[in-house]
């Protein structure tokens, strides 16, 4: 079995112990892989998503074209991540993100009608698949209620917070994007903590 099945496996395992071995394999059975390389695109906006993927590693960014013509970066998906825009795949609608890989990547692929026809014969992977779209769901709650609730030097504490090891890995750029700040202000926030 490949290695990034198998990471693929084991995050299943995670999320749902009580998966037998032979479930599993069915599981497995649906999956392709692709690798991708830095810049390459996974997801075009315009386009519906034919697969979800499950980054087994590597890093993508998730990004939109605002009305003015800039690229605004909506979210960073690593090692662990599904790489998605979840309502449209799900509706079979066209996305309005471009999901572009950073670095090269690694991602198990499944297609949404395996999934469909996989949810149907299993209970277990149905309930494997409610537990993922919640995660998905917590975590664009999350980023609204960031935008809401928070001041940008919050907004960048809680990334730093969450995403520790991504923070190398990104450019500023892509991060005061997400983060909705000019890099003037980024720097301004980034000297702040320095001298607190």
């Amino acid at each position: 079995m490949e290695p990034a099945t198998e990471i693929f496996l084991n995050s299943v395992k995670a999320i749902c112990p009580g998966l037998a071995d032979d479930d599993l394999k069915e599981f497995a059975s649906i999956t392709t892989l692709m690798e991708l390389d830095k810049r390459e695109i996974f997801l075009q906006a315009g386009k519906v998503q034919k697969a979800i993927g499950f980054i087994a590693n590597g890093l993508v960014r998730s990004s939109y074209i605002d009305h003015d013509g800039n690229e605004i970066t909506v979210g960073f998906y690593s090692e662990g991540d599904y790489a998605t825009h979840y309502p449209a795949f799900i509706a079979r609608k066209p996305s309005s993100y471009t999901i572009q890989c950073i670095e090269p990547t690694t991602m198990v692929c499944m297609t949404y009608d395996d999934i469909q026809l996989l949810y149907k014969q299993h209970l277990a992977f149905e309930r494997y698949g409610r537990l993922v779209a919640e995660e998905i769901l917590k975590r664009q709650q999350a980023r609204i209620e960031s935008f809401i609730f928070q001041s940008a030097e919050e907004r960048y504490l809680d990334f730093i917070n969450q995403h520790p090891t991504l923070f190398n890995r990104i450019s500023l750029s892509h991060l005061c994007s997400f983060l909705g700040i000019e890099r003037q202000s980024l720097t301004r926030i980034r000297q702040k903590l320095a001298h607190q």
